[in-house]
């Protein structure tokens, strides 16, 4: 009751002293709110605007990028879009005169340039710098997008050191040699630089060591790269694709028989050759069910290429799996670990080995 009067008493004097207010305080008041509502109005539009600028779109005329691994897959299907939106492209081929380069040479404007670059060679890089240097539009080198690679699949002994150093001289070395040759191109327009990374970079995952030491390898590099070419204006994005074995020829298929033979007689004893081709079909398997084409990776390409604010990551899988690996970094190793434990392939793997 007593406190109820307090605030009956306060709010009562609080209308009187209002009352009793001379007229210059009480045009005050307006005032203030007015200078206050415009002052969050011009924040409020600024924002908006910001958030619109993070959205246009870099006009492709006059620009250029260049695309390594453009003999199919994601690096066909891009210069074919990047073209379509105005770019010149320089769609960097290993087989500049079969099939694949031969066809998007055909189906494309004069805009797209046909480049021989075999990544693992620095004579090639050098002779595609002095190339796309010659024949810039105005605007100059926009974006690299690094995307010749390799994949195979292999548990750690059926790999010999050749087969590791292969893996890392495309994915990994190639990557690095493209980026420093072309750097000075793309820092002089302030442009992108564009890295096809995979989730087997953070995901640890049976038969596929060789292919995430490459992948982890290459977004350390652009990770670092980010960070220290931002004071240049450049921007560096990592694309991360999940499972998109059919729509690219990155699927390297073997048979149980390649791997028995490649063992030799000293590991052969420890893998029963039924699992061998358990594991062939099986790898075959989870690879058809993925997503039969490019559009989700080339869409985010696109997008990392063109507008003011790309992201750092792009990381193109389902809805479902996509939260899966969003939790991954927080989850312990032996909750992760458990995963495979639990699989049923894991649980054949582990009765078939030594069994005759």
């Amino acid at each position: 009751m007593l406190s109820m009067t307090v605030v009956t008493t306060n709010t009562s004097a609080y209308f009187l002293d209002i009352i009793h207010m001379d007229t210059d305080v009480l045009t005050y008041f307006p005032i203030r709110r007015i200078l206050v509502l415009s002052v969050l109005t011009f924040f409020l539009l600024a924002t908006v605007s910001l958030l619109r600028r993070g959205n246009q779109a870099v006009v492709g005329a006059g620009r250029a990028v260049l695309i390594t691994g453009c003999d199919s897959g994601f690096g066909n299907h891009l210069a074919r879009r990047l073209d379509a939106q105005g770019f010149v492209v320089f769609a960097c081929c290993l087989f500049p005169d079969e099939v694949g380069a031969q066809t998007l040479l055909k189906e494309s404007s004069s805009n797209v340039k046909i480049l021989k670059l075999d990544v693992t060679k620095d004579e090639d890089v050098m002779q595609a710098r002095t190339v796309v240097q010659s024949n810039l539009p105005e605007k100059g080198l926009w974006a690299v997008v690094n995307n010749a690679g390799i994949s195979d699949w292999s548990e750690t002994e059926w790999n010999t050191m050749s087969d590791y150093h292969n893996m890392a001289e495309i994915n990994l070395f190639g990557s690095i040699r493209v980026s420093i040759a072309f750097l000075p191109l793309v820092r002089a327009s302030k442009g992108r630089m564009l890295f096809v990374s995979s989730v087997f970079a953070f995901f640890n995952c049976l038969t596929m060591g060789a292919y995430s030491i490459s992948k982890r390898g290459l977004e350390a590099f652009a990770d670092c790269l980010r960070v220290e070419m931002a004071s240049f204006g450049v921007k560096v994005s990592i694309i991360q694709p999940g499972n998109f074995a059919c729509a690219t020829n990155i699927l390297k298929k073997k048979t149980g028989p390649d791997i028995w033979e490649k063992l030799g007689r000293e590991r052969q004893p420890m893998f029963n050759r039924e699992y061998l081709d358990l594991a062939c079909d099986y790898y075959m398997s989870t690879c058809s069910s993925g997503y039969q084409d490019s559009h989700l990776v080339t869409d985010a390409m696109i997008d990392a290429i063109t507008v003011d604010r790309p992201k750092r990551r792009y990381l193109l899988v389902s809805k479902l799996d996509m939260v899966f690996f969003y939790a991954l970094p927080y989850l312990p190793s032996f909750v992760t670990d458990a995963l495979f434990y639990l699989s049923p392939m894991y649980n054949k793997r582990k009765a078939m080995l030594y069994s005759k």
